[in-house]
């Protein structure tokens, strides 16, 4: 019975000891599940609220710049040169001349052609006002002799046709009557014939011959005047003389470069940009360019999309024009160029910074909700630029966009908003903090009498737990 005893006894304080167990386990796991709860993460953020405004999508490249009009000046003929009248920095005019040739054999020729028209001009004149009248009062008066000798003749050959008949004359003076009247009659048509032909093509062939040689003499002086000009360089457009590599004395090759004038008022940038990039760009669409050392861009616009791929590089080329160049852009320097692409007007836009790229390959942004929680919400994305983007879809103008702090923070974190600027001031704060740490450590009586402090502490702090 004692024995039994025992053994209930032993039991009874094996259960006590493992339900004590029990019970400080069960607080142990209370306490951490207390302390979990007590150390929820707050992150600090951001926000700034979606607004409707206009945003642009823009091309960007590199471009060379290129005068829209140039002339690469070129003599027709090969002769020394006279001398020039401008010099590299001219400034001209459409039709101003440039440079003289040597030209006194042109000059002669030209004369002498100009003698030989003014000749033929006097020929035209005085075959029309003169020549063929008088023609046609001749050819008139020989046909009106003609047939007066051939009636006359006619009346002779049958009066003595009629005396042979009674045996007056002899029949031989008949005979030659009759011979006469032949001839007679022979001239007559003749001359007839002539003045009919005279009359009615003559007169348009003889107009004919005298304005062709008229023409012939006139095409020769002007070929003579033609020559004569390509001595004198003159300036096919107005702008200014970028070039110039001969000199007075050297000899001007036909067909060689010898001046280069520039209209620099209208200044183009011409670059290749990929398929895909220019195939939303249109003529009219703005431009910029960006110049070194100078703080505003220069205002341009896009003159010229290619509609055929440059077959060595499979590019576009795009033409921009400058509105208003500026004095520091120059023909030949390479600018970077931005085209606007495609606009939208009124668009939902948040910050670049805003917007993530989730696993699935979409994109989300994340609110701030009145639970000060932050709540990601998937959103479509339109036009992206350096720093803004348009959101189609997902969320409404107004609502508060996390912008700073939210990359990585997972759905439902509890947040806390700071107004732009706090996040400097937080670290000047844990500068300071940092500090006094410095100043602790400095100072060993100050951080001996913590470390003393600290162990009294301890067996308080353990008799609690």
């Amino acid at each position: 019975m004692k024995t039994n005893m025992k053994f209930v006894t032993r039991i009874f304080w094996k259960r006590v000891t493992v339900a004590t167990a029990a019970a400080g386990l069960l607080s142990i796991s209370s306490g951490c599940k207390s302390a979990e709860k007590e150390k929820e993460p707050v992150v600090n953020v951001q926000t700034t609220p979606a607004e409707r405004a206009p945003i642009s999508e823009t091309v960007s490249a590199e471009a060379v710049v290129f005068p829209l009009e140039q002339a690469t000046v070129a003599p027709k003929i090969t002769s020394t040169v006279k001398h020039f009248l401008v010099q590299r920095g001219s400034r001209v005019k459409k039709g101003q001349l440039l440079a003289e040739l040597e030209n006194a054999d042109l000059a002669a020729a030209a004369e002498s052609s100009k003698g030989d028209f003014q000749q033929a001009e006097a020929t035209y004149v005085t075959t029309v006002g003169a020549g063929l009248p008088q023609q046609l009062q001749k050819a008139e008066l020989d046909a009106a002799a003609a047939k007066s000798a051939f009636e006359a003749q006619q009346r002779i050959y049958d009066s003595r046709k009629d005396l042979l008949q009674q045996g007056a004359i002899p029949r031989r003076d008949v005979e030659a009557a009759q011979v006469a009247l032949a001839q007679a009659r022979s001239q007559n048509e003749q001359a007839q014939r002539q003045l009919a032909d005279l009359q009615r093509l003559g007169k348009e062939q003889l107009l004919k011959s005298a304005q062709g040689s008229r023409l012939s003499s006139e095409g020769k002086y002007l070929s003579a005047e033609a020559l004569l000009s390509y001595s004198r360089i003159k300036s096919p457009i107005d702008g200014v003389v970028t070039d110039r590599p001969l000199y007075e004395g050297d000899l001007a090759t036909a067909n060689q470069p010898m001046l280069t004038v520039m209209n620099l008022s209208r200044l183009i940038a011409k670059t290749h940009i990929p398929q895909a990039l220019a195939a939303s760009l249109r003529v009219g669409n703005a431009a910029e360019f960006k110049l070194a050392g100078v703080d505003e861009p220069v205002k341009g616009v896009v003159t010229l999309v290619s509609p055929a791929l440059d077959p060595g590089s499979t590019t576009i080329e795009v033409w921009v024009e400058a509105r208003k160049p500026n004095p520091a852009m120059k023909p030949g320097m390479t600018v970077p160029v931005s085209m606007v692409s495609r606009t939208a007007k009124d668009a939902i836009v948040v910050p670049a910074e805003a917007v993530f790229k989730n696993d699935e390959g979409g994109y989300y942004v994340l609110l701030a909700g009145t639970d000060e929680k932050a709540h990601q919400k998937k959103v479509h994305v339109g036009i992206r630029t350096s720093d803004k983007a348009q959101v189609l879809s997902g969320i409404n103008g107004g609502d508060s966009v996390i912008t700073s702090g939210g990359y990585a923070v997972p759905d439902g974190t509890k947040i806390k908003i700071e107004k732009p600027g706090a996040e400097g001031k937080e670290s000047a704060d844990q500068g300071d903090g940092g500090d006094d740490k410095k100043d602790a450590k400095d100072d060993p009586a100050d951080s001996q009498k913590d470390k003393k402090a600290g162990d009294a502490v301890k067996p308080a702090a353990k008799g609690k737990e």
